[in-house]
């Protein structure tokens, strides 16, 4: 891995080749007027994070009755059928 560092004007010339070579492993530093302002690197794709199982027990819960009717919503939806 080598250190590369340019100028803006060059990294605005030649910015595909530095891609390019950051893809391959090199870090670009980008100057403006003498001063690092930006670093190409290579881009890595961290693999998505697993939650342990049982990470929210104790934090859910289901009432005994969830799936109990409800009599003001049938009356809604039925209508006065009693």
């Amino acid at each position: 891995m080598a250190i590369i560092t340019v100028g803006m004007h060059e990294a605005k010339t030649h910015f595909s080749r530095l891609v390019r070579q950051a893809r391959e492993g090199d870090e670009v530093i980008v100057e403006n007027n003498g001063s690092p302002v930006a670093r190409i690197v290579p881009y890595v794709q961290e693999p998505p994070r697993q939650r342990p199982r049982g990470f929210a027990r104790g934090t859910i819960w289901i009432s005994d009755d969830f799936d109990a009717p409800i009599p003001d919503f049938e009356a809604l939806v039925y209508g006065d059928a009693g």
